[in-house]
């Protein structure tokens, strides 16, 4: 099976990756400018195990025209996929009466329209198949979370996106399912999780600690399989028994 991956130069993104060449399937993942990171997953790629096919693309997930563009020539390359995994996102926080258009726009426009983009992208082939499997990474924020409006708003559409997904090809052999995430020390968390956010996690978790990524990268690599195959629609928190943020 090759799997597509959106995001996987770093943080889930990259664990996904090596933990789908350790499992030996094909990776074709996206970045959207670091070059040196997406070459650096493609190294300890090929460290697991050197006949691992990965592949890495540059796109703008929020250009639509250029997600095609990426996905057909990823299609060309590996022949086939198995699965898409939208993990990209960016947050931009702000208070709700502060915010601008700008970060409003960034924000939905990656973190919703451009796993849209990358599905549809998809789905043709995924039809052909009669098989295909969506994962959608989500956060703890799609239930809400103060100063990220944007973010928490990009993030429930994930939950309407992907159960309509569900529904309408589920029927065609394509399940669609959302993982949401807990606190998991990535750079994305490093860069926009406040000091008192981290404090209140490790006070109210349950487990008292934070996730990995190689944890949420375990459980998308069993959604991919046959084993996962009736699980459909549905919204599976990893987050150590914490259940919001504030």
């Amino acid at each position: 099976m090759n799997v597509f991956i959106t995001g996987g130069s770093r943080g889930i993104g990259r664990a996904i990756v090596l933990r789908m060449a350790r499992e030996g399937h094909g990776c074709a993942f996206t970045y959207a400018g670091n070059a040196a990171a997406a070459d650096e997953t493609i190294k300890l790629a090929k460290e697991i195990d050197n006949r691992a096919p990965v592949k890495a693309y540059q796109m703008d997930v929020k250009i639509a025209g250029e997600v095609e563009a990426v996905v057909e020539k990823a299609i060309d390359d590996f022949e086939n996929f198995g699965a898409v995994v939208n993990n990209a996102a960016i947050a931009k926080n702000n208070a709700a009466a502060l915010m601008s258009d700008e970060e409003w726009d960034e924000v939905m426009s990656t973190n919703l329209s451009g796993p849209f983009y990358v599905i549809r992208s998809f789905l043709m082939h995924f039809i052909a198949n009669r098989n295909g499997r969506i994962i959608n990474i989500s956060s703890l924020a799609q239930d809400g979370c103060s100063g990220q409006v944007n973010y928490a708003a990009s993030k429930a559409g994930l939950i309407g996106l992907t159960k309509t997904l569900a529904r309408e090809y589920g029927p065609k052999g394509i399940t669609a399912n959302i993982v949401t995430v807990g606190y998991v020390e990535t750079d994305m968390t490093d860069q926009h999780l406040a000091d008192k956010l981290h404090k209140i996690w490790m006070e109210y978790c349950p487990l008292k600690r934070a996730g990995t990524a190689e944890e949420i990268a375990g459980l998308v690599y069993y959604l991919c399989t046959d084993e996962a195959g009736f699980i459909n629609g549905e919204v599976i928190r990893v987050a150590g028994g914490l259940t919001y943020i504030p």
